[in-house]
């Protein structure tokens, strides 16, 4: 239940709202979404422990899912999912928000619980993303390879 409230309080506070007005214009710029992406992966690792392992696991799906798109190899996700996505990272990365990251301890709680929420929330966009990545790498490891021929003298 305090999750809950949690999670509405995020959702509706002005620093999501900001987070939410920027996403656009992250998902129309490449560099800008890998960069985001870069970032948010590099505030993960500092997350420890096995409490987070499926954490950084389902953050690593979604931001190979961001870069593919960002790419042009991967655009079966819906609009809408992207700027969602997008918004949460910008929220997870800001050092300032409900509950400020220098705080100790509690300063993360906020964010991890907003990621948490996208991650449940856009289950279906990652397993549809999680087998489209499957069947990619099954088509590299049954591709033929190329013979290539060297001319000797």
């Amino acid at each position: 239940m305090k999750n809950k409230s949690l999670i509405t309080r995020i959702l509706s506070s002005i620093f999501f709202k900001k987070a939410n007005a920027g996403a656009a214009r992250y998902a129309r710029d490449k560099r800008s979404l890998f960069e985001l992406v870069r970032e948010a992966l590099a505030k993960s690792g500092s997350l420890s422990g096995a409490n987070f392992a499926t954490f950084r696991d389902q953050l690593g799906v979604v931001s190979r899912l961001v870069r593919a798109y960002a790419s042009g190899e991967y655009r079966e996700l819906p609009w809408k999912t992207l700027l969602r996505i997008i918004a949460v990272l910008i929220y997870f990365v800001s050092p300032i928000d409900i509950l400020p990251d220098f705080l100790p301890i509690v300063g993360l709680s906020d964010d991890i619980a907003l990621m948490l929420w996208l991650f449940s929330g856009i289950k279906d966009d990652i397993e549809k993303f999680r087998q489209w990545e499957y069947s990619m790498a099954s088509q590299h490891q049954t591709a033929p390879k190329r013979m290539e021929t060297i001319k000797i003298g």
